[in-house]
Protein backbone atom coordinates (compact mmCIF):
# COMPACT_ATOMS: atom_id res chain seq x y z
CA UNK A 1 0.00 0.00 0.00
CA UNK A 2 1.44 3.06 -1.35
CA UNK A 3 0.76 6.65 -0.80
CA UNK A 4 2.88 10.18 -1.50
CA UNK A 5 2.02 13.34 -0.37
CA UNK A 6 -1.37 14.56 1.64
CA UNK A 7 -2.62 10.89 0.00
CA UNK A 8 -1.02 9.44 3.60
CA UNK A 9 -4.09 11.60 5.17
CA UNK A 10 -6.63 9.25 3.13
CA UNK A 11 -5.05 6.10 3.78
CA UNK A 12 -5.33 7.64 7.23
CA UNK A 13 -8.58 8.66 7.55
CA UNK A 14 -9.72 4.62 6.22
CA UNK A 15 -7.67 3.75 8.46
CA UNK A 16 -5.43 1.75 6.67
CA UNK A 17 -2.06 3.31 8.69
CA UNK A 18 -3.08 3.32 12.29
CA UNK A 19 -0.07 1.39 14.07
CA UNK A 20 2.74 2.32 10.86
CA UNK A 21 4.63 5.09 10.48
CA UNK A 22 4.31 7.16 7.88
CA UNK A 23 5.63 10.81 6.37
CA UNK A 24 3.24 13.31 4.15
CA UNK A 25 3.71 16.87 3.32
CA UNK A 26 5.52 18.45 6.12
CA UNK A 27 2.68 20.56 6.44
CA UNK A 28 0.29 18.22 6.92
CA UNK A 29 2.68 15.71 9.01
CA UNK A 30 0.91 16.97 12.36
CA UNK A 31 -2.12 15.59 10.90
CA UNK A 32 -0.30 11.77 10.69
CA UNK A 33 -1.54 11.15 14.70
CA UNK A 34 -5.55 12.34 13.98
CA UNK A 35 -5.28 9.41 11.68
CA UNK A 36 -3.35 6.66 14.05
CA UNK A 37 -0.04 7.19 12.20
CA UNK A 38 3.08 7.88 13.61
CA UNK A 39 4.59 10.36 12.16
CA UNK A 40 7.96 10.33 10.51
CA UNK A 41 9.95 13.72 8.86
CA UNK A 42 11.55 11.89 5.56
CA UNK A 43 11.03 11.84 2.02
CA UNK A 44 10.58 8.02 2.18
CA UNK A 45 9.03 6.12 4.99
CA UNK A 46 8.83 1.88 4.35
CA UNK A 47 7.16 0.61 7.26
CA UNK A 48 5.77 -3.05 6.65
CA UNK A 49 3.65 -3.37 3.41
CA UNK A 50 3.24 0.54 3.53
CA UNK A 51 5.40 2.95 1.54
CA UNK A 52 4.38 6.28 2.14
CA UNK A 53 6.07 10.09 0.30
CA UNK A 54 6.34 12.92 1.81
CA UNK A 55 5.95 16.33 -0.59
CA UNK A 56 5.33 16.45 -4.43
CA UNK A 57 9.06 15.95 -5.45
CA UNK A 58 9.68 13.22 -3.27
CA UNK A 59 7.17 11.36 -5.64
CA UNK A 60 10.63 10.64 -8.14
CA UNK A 61 12.45 9.45 -4.94
CA UNK A 62 9.11 7.58 -3.89
CA UNK A 63 9.22 5.75 -7.18
CA UNK A 64 12.44 4.70 -7.53
CA UNK A 65 12.65 3.29 -3.89
CA UNK A 66 8.91 1.54 -5.03
CA UNK A 67 10.81 -0.02 -7.98
CA UNK A 68 13.91 -1.43 -6.12
CA UNK A 69 10.99 -2.83 -4.10
CA UNK A 70 10.03 -4.82 -6.55
CA UNK A 71 12.13 -4.90 -9.24
CA UNK A 72 15.53 -4.76 -8.03
CA UNK A 73 18.18 -1.99 -7.36
CA UNK A 74 19.86 -1.93 -10.81
CA UNK A 75 16.21 -1.49 -12.52
CA UNK A 76 15.74 1.32 -10.21
CA UNK A 77 19.36 2.72 -10.82
CA UNK A 78 18.24 2.40 -14.55
CA UNK A 79 15.34 4.23 -14.36
CA UNK A 80 16.87 7.16 -12.77
CA UNK A 81 19.36 7.12 -15.69
CA UNK A 82 16.60 7.38 -17.91
CA UNK A 83 14.30 9.99 -16.15
CA UNK A 84 17.76 11.87 -15.68
CA UNK A 85 16.88 12.43 -12.03
CA UNK A 86 20.26 12.46 -11.20
CA UNK A 87 20.45 15.26 -9.04
CA UNK A 88 22.22 18.35 -9.93
CA UNK A 89 23.22 21.45 -8.18
CA UNK A 90 19.89 22.90 -6.60
CA UNK A 91 19.65 26.57 -8.42
CA UNK A 92 18.16 27.98 -5.26
CA UNK A 93 19.76 27.93 -2.25
CA UNK A 94 18.58 29.48 1.32
CA UNK A 95 20.21 30.47 4.50
CA UNK A 96 18.84 28.75 7.53
CA UNK A 97 17.25 32.04 8.25
CA UNK A 98 15.32 32.50 5.46
CA UNK A 99 14.21 28.92 5.48
CA UNK A 100 12.31 29.64 8.55
CA UNK A 101 11.49 32.75 7.60
CA UNK A 102 9.58 30.74 4.56
CA UNK A 103 8.45 28.39 6.34
CA UNK A 104 6.64 30.46 8.51
CA UNK A 105 4.84 32.18 5.75
CA UNK A 106 3.90 28.97 3.86
CA UNK A 107 2.36 27.57 7.46
CA UNK A 108 0.31 31.26 7.74
CA UNK A 109 -1.64 31.18 4.77
CA UNK A 110 -2.10 27.20 4.55
CA UNK A 111 -3.52 27.68 8.04
CA UNK A 112 -7.34 27.65 6.95
CA UNK A 113 -6.70 24.55 4.49
CA UNK A 114 -5.19 22.78 7.19
CA UNK A 115 -8.37 23.79 9.46
CA UNK A 116 -10.73 22.41 7.12
CA UNK A 117 -8.09 18.97 6.90
CA UNK A 118 -8.54 18.21 10.73
CA UNK A 119 -12.25 19.56 10.80
CA UNK A 120 -13.58 16.11 9.87
CA UNK A 121 -11.25 14.06 11.79
CA UNK A 122 -12.26 15.83 14.71
CA UNK A 123 -15.57 15.93 14.44
CA UNK A 124 -16.41 19.22 13.87
CA UNK A 125 -16.35 20.31 17.29
CA UNK A 126 -17.10 23.75 18.40
CA UNK A 127 -14.26 25.66 20.27
CA UNK A 128 -15.98 24.57 23.42
CA UNK A 129 -15.53 20.86 23.10
CA UNK A 130 -19.07 20.10 22.50
CA UNK A 131 -20.31 18.95 18.50
CA UNK A 132 -21.95 20.45 16.32
CA UNK A 133 -26.04 19.55 15.40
Amino acid sequence: MTSVCTGALVLGAAGLLAGYRATTHWLSLDLLPIVGATPVSERIVIDRNRITGAGVTAGIDFGLVVAGQLFGADVARAIQLMMDTIPAALRFRFSAHRIAALVTRITERCQKLQDERQAPAHGNRKTDGSTAS
